[in-house]
């Protein structure tokens, strides 16, 4: 042998050793997993958490903790379901995968051609707007516009008034420009799967992927749901104290934010994409294609880099219903889902066949992402770190500074009470204002006090108080929603009130109360009070 070739084998001996030793990657024991999960139970103040990991196509660890209710007390299992919320939104990029693999329609085709009554505030972007659009973000409409329609639930508008809506939506960047989140688009790509597959998506994603993926106990929507004898109940802070709140439970768009899920089925939807859409005995069926998962997988709209960068990424972006980044030199595809009293988050890292899963039952984001990262810390070789602790400094610290905020408005109004400065009288106010998007509001006068009733949305009502000049503060009635907010009345020549903006108070308040993208304007002058 040629001292050449015997090089080359040495080199690639070495090479061959080398990534081996490099793939030998440290791994939580199922026990260390049981006392991170109770321990950020303990922090973050969460009745109830499921978590899951599957690796080497192999499910490792499935195991509920906690309780589904405070109220009941019943335990959380594997099998026990949750609202996945955003999670289902990478269900509905899947939905339309297949239909592009089946060449029903292509992720560039114009929402027009299939939703022909489609409009959006600028005639161009109507006219260029593609199904891709719909579900990367960068519609140029900002953070959480129009949710206003779909949320909090109980409201009263229809898919098609909220499509008709849209149009009366202002952007506030450039068509295709820059990321904002958004629900609507979402709910709107759903009705293309239903315009397509002549079934509604909820029906398609039941049938066609919960049914042969044998996601038994999954359905699109809780109250689609066959068995309901093991669901949680969603937990929120209420004064102060985690209490359980009304479960989110809208008809309207589930594509967005519907789905009901638990461990066991969830672990079935991780393993068919980390198989590149395959499943079932030795992968002989296929789901969607592998083309269509790289589509998915792929960047489509430029997310900015976070100062805080534990694992040293490189780029962040939204791909087709999932958020793309790299995480010590590997690439991570997941996503997050929130609604009222629940959040979970789905991490998956494909080159290390790795998927973890958790789903908990209290709206708190700093618990998922602190049980994820010290999970995915023990398979990137990364040692010394507390997740919980870090992660519970961040909140804290978050939570003091909306306080602060908080605090100094409640302040404010009661040295303006003390000191009687002038104010916007109440009859001034009262009266009948609408948006065009969001439809009737009634300031109204009953039992000595001034209230903020929205005509839609039965939830959105609250007694106003005086703050400053001619500005109100709305503090809704259900105090669940903790996202009190600023009314700002502009007055005529004669001091009346003509129209209203709102803003909401804490700078932690849930972007989908997107009292920013109102224009409330005077309709009528004073109702009597009901």
């Amino acid at each position: 042998m040629n001292k050449l070739k015997f090089k080359q084998l040495a080199f690639a001996f070495l090479f061959v050793a080398g990534s081996s030793t490099l793939h030998v990657q440290a791994q939580m024991s199922s026990k260390k997993i049981d006392q991170l999960v109770e321990n950020t139970m303990k922090t973050f103040d969460v009745p109830g958490i499921a978590v899951s990991v599957v690796k080497d196509s192999k499910v490792v660890y499935s195991k509920g903790h906690g309780v589904r209710s405070l109220n009941t007390k019943q335990p959380v299992d594997e099998n026990t379901l949750f609202g996945i919320a955003s999670n289902s939104k990478a269900f509905l990029t899947a939905s339309i995968a297949m239909l592009v693999d089946e060449k029903k329609l292509k992720w560039d085709d114009k929402v027009t051609d299939h939703i022909p009554e489609f409009r959006m505030y600028n005639p161009y972007v109507t006219e260029e707007f593609t199904i891709r659009d719909l579900v990367t973000h960068r519609s140029g409409l900002g953070l959480g516009a129009g949710d206003l329609m779909a949320f909090p639930d109980s409201n009263s508008f229809t898919m098609p008034e909220i499509i008709h809506n849209l149009r009366y939506l202002k952007p506030v960047s450039g068509f295709r420009t820059k990321y904002d989140y958004d629900n609507l688009l979402y709910m709107v790509a759903g009705e293309v799967v239903a315009k397509v597959s002549g079934q509604p998506w909820e029906v398609f994603v039941e049938e066609r992927m919960m049914k042969p993926l044998q996601m038994n106990a999954s359905a699109a929507t809780h109250k689609r749901l066959k068995d309901k004898t093991n669901v949680i109940d969603p937990h929120a802070p209420v004064d102060g104290k985690v209490a359980v709140v009304d479960r989110f439970n809208s008809q309207i768009g589930p594509a967005a934010w519907g789905l009901y899920s638990n461990l066991t089925d969830m672990n079935k939807w991780v393993l068919m994409q980390l198989n590149e859409g395959k499943y079932g005995e030795s992968g002989k069926n296929k789901l969607f294609s592998e083309a269509a998962q790289n589509e998915m997988w792929s960047a489509q709209t430029l997310l900015p880099l976070s100062s805080y960068n534990p694992y040293n990424s490189h780029f962040r972006a939204y791909g087709l219903g999932w958020f793309v980044t790299d995480v010590k030199g590997t690439k991570e595809v997941s996503h997050t889902g929130g609604m009222p009293g629940m959040v979970t988050q789905v991490t998956l890292l494909p080159e290390k066949e790795l998927a973890i899963i958790v789903l908990t039952n209290q709206q708190s984001g700093s618990a998922f992402t602190a049980i994820t990262n010290q999970i995915k810390d023990s398979y990137l070789g990364i040692k010394n770190t507390d997740r919980v602790k870090e992660y519970n400094e961040r909140r804290l610290a978050g939570e003091k500074y909306a306080a602060g905020i908080v605090a100094k408005v409640e302040t404010e109004i009661k040295e303006q009470q003390a000191k009687k400065l002038p104010v916007l009288e109440t009859a001034a106010i009262l009266g009948t204002y609408k948006d065009n998007w969001f439809g009737e509001v009634d300031i109204f006068e009953k039992d000595g006090k001034t209230w903020f009733r929205s005509a839609r949305s039965p939830k959105l009502i609250g007694e106003m108080v005086p703050y400053k000049a001619s500005t109100y503060l709305v503090k809704w009635r259900d105090r669940s929603q903790d996202a009190d907010a600023f009314v700002m009345f502009s007055l005529d020549n004669e001091g009346k009130a003509t129209g209203i903006k709102m803003k909401p108070i804490s700078p932690l308040t849930d972007f989908s109360f997107d009292f920013q993208d109102l224009d409330l304007y005077r309709i009528e002058p004073a109702k009597k009070a009901s």
